[in-house]
């Protein structure tokens, strides 16, 4: 468990293992229009790494620099030690996957998987057995012989994905690529595309707007707000260790408290915890999962423990059924309104009073900043 400290740190640019690629300082203007601000990352080889962010972020720009479609305006891309953004695409070994598959509706999947390396005029035996190694990757290869509207739409992905799979890159581009797909068919593909990752151990770079395919595919997620790294981390550090009130409420839900840091106290209201944060005016985030209902043993608030059990008293507002959770709103002393997610139960009615308690140590501290499109209030 995270203790209270002071805000991590906006940005972990560093991957795990040797840098394949190195972004460095890009920045793209359209006019008057900047789009992408000094983004400086560094990729590993082999690793997932998913663009993360909301419409007009600067994800799929970025992406289109990468693949050479598009030219920074200022700033340098470097691959395996050697310069890429002054390559023409046909030269970078980078294919892109697109929203759309964009597969010839007039050719077979054999003939859309193979059709690269036709033109590069390989040789017949060469683009006979790297076709067959591309079809098995994908499960694909009882389906050589159809044409693209006679097979599914996950189907078609994964067409899609051994034609860039074909032609052996070391960095393979996926812009929204499962967008198409209805709910259930896109989590399965979530699943086979990381599992086909692991596989290939190729470099993957992921743009999505969807916090929760995020989360479950990738080694890290670089998330974008106004064309600016928010923070870059793993899933379960950017959950748990948000930088930010924006990546806070971005990923997942919060409660962001407003409190007053008084000789390592923070005040919001009726609440109060310890932390190591200094004097003054704090922001907490607390994710409704680590609000519960009060245990029978569980004692009251003995301030300065970090490990301190905060107990308090609401009244139920609100409560939603979500399967094997509720998610309920409830208003504690002093008129805090707080979201909980708990095991789905039956609860008394809106006048009784509830008690429920959270770990001193989940109120995590971030940085304040605004939030142009998400409905979680501020407390």
């Amino acid at each position: 468990m995270a203790t209270t400290s002071e805000p991590a740190a906006t940005t972990s640019s560093q991957p795990s293992s040797a840098s394949l690629l190195s972004i460095r300082s890009v920045a793209k203007h359209f006019g008057k229009n900047v789009v992408l601000r000094d983004i400086s990352l560094e990729i590993a080889e082999g690793e997932f790494l998913t663009i993360l962010g909301e419409s007009g972020s600067g994800k799929t720009t970025l992406l289109r620099i990468l693949a050479g479609f598009e030219q920074s305006t200022s700033g340098e891309v470097w691959m395996s030690g050697e310069r890429l953004d002054t390559e023409p695409p046909y030269r970078r070994r980078v294919n892109t996957v697109f929203q759309s598959y964009a597969l010839f509706p007039h050719m077979t999947v054999e003939q859309n998987v193979g059709y690269g390396l036709s033109i590069a005029k390989r040789p017949a035996a060469e683009i006979q057995s790297r076709l067959a190694e591309a079809l098995a990757k994908v499960k694909m290869s009882a389906y050589a012989k159809s044409k693209p509207s006679k097979i599914s739409g996950g189907q078609q992905q994964r067409i899609a994905l051994a034609r860039a799979l074909v032609n052996r890159p070391r960095l393979l581009l996926l812009d929204e690529p499962l967008s198409a797909l209805d709910a259930n068919l896109r989590r399965q593909m979530q699943v086979e595309l990381k599992a086909l990752q692991r596989e290939v151990g190729i470099t993957f770079i992921f743009v999505t707007h969807d916090q929760e395919e995020a989360m479950v595919m990738s080694d890290r997620i670089a998330l974008l707000r106004s064309g600016e790294l928010e923070q870059v981390a793993s899933p379960r550090e950017i959950y748990n260790r948000p930088a930010t009130s924006y990546t806070a409420q971005f990923i997942g839900h919060t409660n962001l408290l407003d409190a007053d840091v008084r000789q390592g106290t923070a005040i919001c209201s009726a609440l109060k915890w310890p932390t190591a944060m200094p004097d003054g005016a704090a922001l907490f985030s607390l994710r409704p999962e680590c609000i519960r209902p009060a245990s029978t043993t569980s004692a009251t608030v003995a301030l300065p423990t970090k490990s301190a059990t905060v107990r308090f008293t609401a009244k139920l507002r609100d409560q939603a059924f979500h399967g094997a959770t509720d998610l309920l709103r409830v208003e504690s002393d002093g008129g805090l309104i707080l979201t909980i997610r708990t095991a789905s139960r039956d609860l008394p009615n809106s006048e009784a009073r509830l008690e429920f308690e959270f770990s001193a140590a989940d109120a995590i501290p971030v940085r304040a900043t605004s939030l142009a499109s998400n409905s979680e209030e501020r407390h």
